[in-house]
């Protein structure tokens, strides 16, 4: 089970991946098992030379009492330190950003979040991608048309 931003890989180009541990309180960890929670529109910032993920959503535990989160807050990214200073670096160029992909449950059963170093598309990327995907479709119909003959 894993909660993905699919809108992820039309809207930016991929630079690097990395996964990071992500700070949470039981009544989110519940609510993510439930698969109630959204990352599509949620991007990471670094403040103080650490990691955040802001603007993601999990839905409040219908049974947690007033220890219960909040959907909106931000949330710290667990990353080694060395990590941590090269994706300051990276982020200093103008026009690459933080965004996060994947939710997931490890080996172990912690959550991890699949974050990627990624960089804007410009409308002609856009476009060229979905003909790309459309032309793939109509090469995968004409193949099942040919199968029925």
């Amino acid at each position: 089970m894993s909660i993905i931003n699919r809108k992820a890989r039309f809207r930016y180009h991929f630079l690097e991946h990395y996964t990071a541990g992500i700070q949470l309180f039981g009544t989110e960890v519940k609510s993510i098992r439930q698969n109630e929670a959204n990352i599509m529109e949620s991007f990471c910032q670094m403040k103080d030379g650490e990691l955040y993920s802001i603007n993601m959503y999990v839905a409040e535990y219908k049974f947690g009492t007033n220890w219960n989160h909040s959907s909106r807050r931000e949330r710290k990214l667990l990353l080694k330190k060395q990590e941590l200073i090269k994706i300051n670096k990276k982020l200093k160029n103008t026009g690459l950003t933080l965004i996060p992909i994947e939710l997931f449950f490890n080996d172990k059963g912690y959550i991890k979040m699949k974050i990627v170093l990624a960089k804007g598309k410009k409308i002609h990327d856009k476009r060229e991608f979905l003909r790309k995907k459309d032309f793939f479709r109509e090469i995968q119909r004409s193949f099942k048309f040919k199968d029925r003959i």
